[in-house]
């Protein structure tokens, strides 16, 4: 290395070059001189944006043509000087230095994002400029994760719909086949499982398979246009239902594997999710229900959201056949209000709770079915507890 040359510039990051909307992008600029050298000035810069790019190709007579459909949209721009902010050459010592840097970046971002016609990307790059030699550049990529709280009231509430078609074969009917779908909320979180509960009855001649799949679809727009590109990232089989036979889905578990979250709120580009029912009927096309999904970044509170409607999600597990302990168990009622005075007299409540001591915070909660138990009824003699009074003698049925 020639002397006067620079034998490190490097770039690093805080807590592993992931952050937030809202919080400080920390790092510092390592520099390592082999001798005294001269800087003009030594910056840093901060770029966030997101980008989409495709071709979409057509025929005009015997010509092809070619459009080309680009769009981007910043998120972040900063710079900072961090040496020879006064217009004037620095001479650095040889060794080592280090330039800490801090910039606080806006409170709403864009999670990073890789497809195939777009990206979200966030990178910091370093620039040393010194007199009459080339700029040195160093560049560091960070990730930005925007906070999708899946504890929101709309995304709690139950997903359903239901189908019908009718199997056709050769131009002629061969009975209806129906699916109806349902799942306990809309948002979920990496990791999570999702209980699909269906209700599959075919009226056809011949058997059907209904599935369950998982599908991401990335959207791109620019100039007015857009492109979709979809990906199953999860699947689920059952076992085919034969003619004129009716099979339940209680719950059937669909893990979802480690994907990014939703995008929703880029004008260039959205990443959405979709849970899709479907049911493979032979020489008909396939019968489909598809039920909206965000996948986020907050999980589920344990005993739910606060403002989260537990009627609907008790009155959607007691459709399907399930018993759900409310999240916020109500009062009991008065005890006059269900037993008698004499049984409320005596100080036992009448409503007891099956003891288990399996039963954790972390383990499903099932109903307590309150059992009515009445005060138990005189023990039984031979003797008549009222017997007849002498005055009084039994009658001949035949006189």
């Amino acid at each position: 290395m020639r002397p006067g040359g620079v034998r490190r510039f490097a770039l690093e990051l805080a807590r592993g070059g992931v952050y937030r909307g809202g919080e400080r992008l920390c790092g510092r600029v390592l520099l390592e001189a082999v001798a005294p050298l001269r800087v003009r000035g030594l910056e840093v810069a901060a770029r966030g944006r997101a980008t989409t790019h495709w071709f979409e190709g057509r025929s005009v007579g015997v010509n092809a043509v070619s459009s080309d459909f680009a769009a981007a949209e910043t998120y972040l721009r900063r710079r900072q000087l961090l040496l020879g902010d006064t217009g004037e050459t620095t001479t650095l010592p040889a060794g080592c230095h280090e330039f800490p840097f801090s910039f606080q970046l806006p409170p709403t971002l864009v999670t990073s994002f890789e497809g195939k016609h777009g990206s979200v990307r966030y990178c910091i790059k370093a620039t040393l400029h010194r007199p009459w030699v080339p700029a040195r550049r160093a560049r560091k990529v960070f990730t930005v994760i925007e906070p999708v709280d899946i504890n929101l009231p709309a995304l709690l509430a139950p997903q359903a719909g239901a189908r019908e078609k009718v199997a056709r074969s050769w131009y002629s009917n061969r009975g209806l086949v129906s699916l109806s779908a349902k799942i306990d909320r809309k948002g979920y979180t990496p990791g999570e499982i999702i209980p699909v509960f269906a209700e599959i009855d075919n009226g056809s001649m011949r058997p059907v398979l209904p599935r369950a799949v998982m599908v991401q679809t990335q959207t791109f727009m620019a100039r007015g246009a857009h492109k979709q590109k979809r990906a199953v990232v999860a699947s689920l089989s059952g076992e085919p239902v034969g003619p004129g036979r009716r099979v339940l889905w209680q719950g059937r578990a669909l893990r979802i594997p480690p994907v990014g979250p939703s995008i929703l709120h880029c004008r260039v580009l959205h990443v959405d999710y979709a849970l899709k029912v479907c049911v493979d009927i032979p020489g008909t096309s396939k019968l489909l229900l598809e039920l909206p999904l965000v996948i986020g970044t907050v999980p589920l509170h344990p005993f739910g959201s606060r403002s989260s409607s537990v009627g609907s999600h008790t009155s959607f597990l007691l459709d399907w056949g399930l018993r759900a302990l409310p999240e916020q168990p109500e009062a009991p009622p008065e005890y006059s209000e269900v037993v008698a005075d004499d049984v409320a007299a005596t100080g036992q409540s009448p409503f007891l709770l099956p003891q288990d001591s399996d039963m954790s915070l972390e383990s499903p909660f099932f109903a307590y079915i309150q059992e009515f138990r009445y005060r138990p009824p005189p023990l039984y003699s031979e003797e008549d507890p009222n017997p007849p009074s002498e005055a009084m003698r039994p009658r001949c049925m035949t006189c």
